[in-house]
Order: structure tokens, then C-alpha cells, then sequence
């Protein structure tokens, strides 16, 4: 395991030391969803009645003229790298309606390991995003967005011949998610292990991944050999395997490849939903399930997600349960990205939490009062909050 440097991003001892030191690391705040009702807000978001302004060559000026800016920001905090998806989400614009049914749809950035490194730089730390996009309007889009939230995007490919992946998304009015992906194949299937940057794996403190790139080739080779690269480097692999059903031919060619790459994993992060499909129907709030089946030998740490009610950790000393916060639920989407952001952004500089509860614990709170953040907003990206915001949250139930 790399030695981390640094004291720390988002630790709970640490909330009130500042960040902005001349060199140091600053986030660079995403207008285009911010609250207020900015011009780049407003422009084109509802796909039914505007176009996007910009063009593919503004893009691609704004990608070469803040490039070299960015890499002087990488360089204060442990590096996390996500590897995976980044999509399109097409929403509808009035809640509880079906894909059919909705008369106009919203775009939103998505993908839970685009979610991710942008929640961590989001907290204050320090992340990179590996994947591939169509050399299209979206693909630029998001490969802004990245840049715009302080993660480096270098690592972000473009690929002529394919399309960026875009996904119908709904919450029906009974609260069951509908999904409705184009990807036949999108450019995130088309990665190549040749094109991976093994520049920026090697400077990595922990290489994430979800098992989205495990469902084709040649995206699955890659997916592999990065992990490898990875574990070579000194990396602490991280795994949460973002189960989605519709993007499989299967329930269990899902399960199969979801576990394919189980024991590879220092650290695995899955909902209780997840541990009763990778359970078979047993008991996902039973430890025993996830002593026998699920934590294998040399696992570190799982961390089980149960909503708004908190989380379960469990390591090879020991294991607990960790109380969420009470809030107002609008939207599950990215909750749990946020939740293990915050956790590997105190895990980059603290990597000896596995072995102390105490802190661990502390850790958790901190990663549970994200995730509850986040489900008071909509959408994944745009609902991902900001330090100030966590903290906000953890004094007023201090106080209260």
C-alpha cells in the first residue's frame, strides 16, 4: 500500500483547517449547476425546447486552456482515479411519470464512478477520472463537467466511431427506477487496455472501479488490466459494483461477472439490496451472510449502505453499524457515490483506518451525513455536495 501524504481532506478532526494555501488545492465550482438561474443553467437542459450553444471546438479550446491549470492542482492531496462510466441521464422533467409517458426529458451527467471522482473533489480531494466518451456534443459536455468540478480529465478518451452513452432514467409515481440505456455499443464499452493512462493509475493512492466495463470486450479486458496495473502500483483497490440489471442479458450473467473480480478488492462498498442479489434471497441484514459468502480473505473492509438509516462496516478485527441522518429523501440518485467519496477521500490520507475503530467510525459519520446531503437534491452530479454542506449538516445535528 502507497504511503499517503498530507493530513487529510474531509476528516471530521480536521474541518476547520483551511485549504487555501497559495499552491494549494481549490475547487473550481461547476456554474452550470449551481442553484441560481444562470444563462449556462437555463441554456439547454430541457432537450425538448433548446439546443446546447456551444460548439465542439469551444469544447476543445476549453480543454487546452485550463489543462495545464489543472495539473497543479493534483498534486496537494492522494490521488484517487475512478475508472468507468460517464453517461448522459435523460430525465423526466415532471416527477413520477414512466419513460412513455413523460412529454420532455432533462439531461444530467451520470455514472456512479464519474460520480464519484467528482464528489471527491466535490469534499476537497484529489481524483481523476479513466474512461471513454463519443467525440460527440455529450462526450464534450461531460468531459467539461469533469474539468469544471476539479477532476483531472486527462485520462478521459474520445472516440470517433461511437456514440457517448445516454440512459432514460424515471422514478415511477409507486417508486420503482426505470432504466432505458442506448449503448449498441457506447464509446465506454469501446476502451481499449492500450489506450489506459498508466501515468495516472502510477500516481494513484486507490484505483475505483464499478462492473459496468465487465459487461463486453473489449471494455472488460481493460477493466482487468487496469486493476492489474493498479495492484502492481501499490494501489488499494476499491469496488462497488453498482448493480444495474437492464444493461445485462441476465440476472445471472450479472452476478457471475459482479463476483469475477470479488477477491481482487481491498475494499468493497454495496447496498443491502446488492447483498440480498449477490445472497441469492438470503438475509442481507444478516452478518453471517456477509461473513460467509461475501468477505473473503483478504478484504480490508465492506461497507454495507442502508439509505437514510446509516451503514455496517465490517473488517477482519471487527464490525459495526453507523446511524444515518434524518433528512428529506428527493432523490436516491448518486447517494451512495457520495457516501463512498467521502469515505476514500479520509481513507487516501488515513490508510490505516482499517485497523482503528475509533476512527473508522468517525470516517463513516462523515460519509453518512454526504450521502444524506446528496438525497435532499436531484439528480447524481448536481446533487453532490460540497464540504461546507456536509458540515452544515453535522453541526446542526450536533445542536439539535
Amino acid at each position: 500500500m502507497k504511503k499517503a501524504g498530507g493530513t487529510g481532506c474531509c476528516f471530521p478532526p480536521m474541518f476547520g483547517k483551511s485549504r487555501t494555501r497559495p499552491g494549494g488545492f481549490r475547487l473550481i465550482s461547476n456554474s452550470s449547476f449551481e442553484e441560481s438561474s444562470s444563462s449556462t443553467r437555463s441554456g439547454g437542459q430541457y432537450v425538448s425546447l433548446n439546443k446546447r450553444k456551444s460548439s465542439l471546438s469551444s469544447h476543445r479550446r476549453r480543454y487546452s486552456s485550463h489543462n495545464n491549470h489543472q495539473q497543479q492542482q493534483y498534486q496537494t492531496a492522494p490521488m484517487i482515479v475512478c475508472f468507468g462510466e460517464m453517461m448522459i441521464n435523460l430525465v423526466p422533467a415532471v416527477s413520477g411519470v414512466s419513460v412513455a409517458d413523460a412529454d420532455e426529458f432533462k439531461k444530467s451527467p451520470a455514472g456512479s464512478t464519474a460520480n464519484v471522482a467528482v464528489a471527491i473533489s466535490r469534499l476537497g480531494g484529489s481524483s481523476a477520472f479513466i474512461g471513454k466518451v463519443g467525440k460527440d456534443e455529450f462526450g464534450y459536455m461531460l468531459s467539461d463537467i469533469l474539468m469544471q468540478n476539479g477532476v483531472d480529465n486527462s485520462g478521459l478518451l474520445f472516440d470517433e466511431h461511437a456514440r457517448t452513452m445516454l440512459a432514460f432514467h424515471a422514478l415511477k409515481s409507486d417508486g420503482e427506477p426505470q432504466f432505458l440505456f442506448y449503448r449498441h455499443p457506447s464509446a465506454d464499452m469501446l476502451i481499449r487496455p492500450e489506450e489506459l493512462d498508466v501515468r495516472l493509475i502510477r500516481k494513484a493512492t486507490i484505483f475505483h472501479y464499478s462492473s459496468f466495463s465487465l459487461v463486453m470486450e473489449p471494455s472488460k479486458s481493460t477493466h482487468l488490466a487496469a486493476m492489474n496495473l493498479a495492484k502492481m502500483c501499490g494501489c488499494v483497490l476499491s469496488y462497488a459494483p453498482n448493480l444495474t440489471l437492464p444493461i445485462w442479458p441476465s440476472s445471472q450473467a450479472a452476478r457471475q461477472a459482479i463476483m469475477s473480480i470479488w477477491n481482487f478488492a481491498d475494499i468493497i462498498k454495496v447496498s443491502s439490496e446488492e447483498v440480498g442479489f449477490l445472497g441469492e434471497g438470503d438475509d442481507p441484514y444478516d452478518d453471517q451472510v456477509i461473513m460467509n459468502k461475501l468477505f473473503h480473505p483478504r478484504l480490508k473492509l465492506m461497507l454495507v449502505t442502508e439509505g437514510p438509516r446509516g451503514c455496517r462496516y465490517y473488517t477482519q478485527e471487527f464490525k459495526g453499524w453507523v446511524s444515518g441522518f434524518e433528512v428529506e429523501v428527493v432523490d436516491k440518485d448518486g447517494a451512495g457515490d457520495a457516501f463512498l467519496a467521502a469515505f476514500l477521500c479520509i481513507l487516501a490520507a488515513h490508510t490505516y483506518i482499517f485497523q482503528d475503530e475509533t476512527r473508522l467510525r468517525e470516517a463513516l459519520v462523515f460519509a453518512n451525513a454526504t450521502a444524506a446531503v446528496t438525497l435532499t437534491k436531484k439528480d447524481a452530479i448536481p446533487s453532490l455536495p460540497t464540504k461546507d454542506a456536509v458540515l452544515r449538516l453535522l453541526l446542526s445535528s450536533h445542536f439539535n
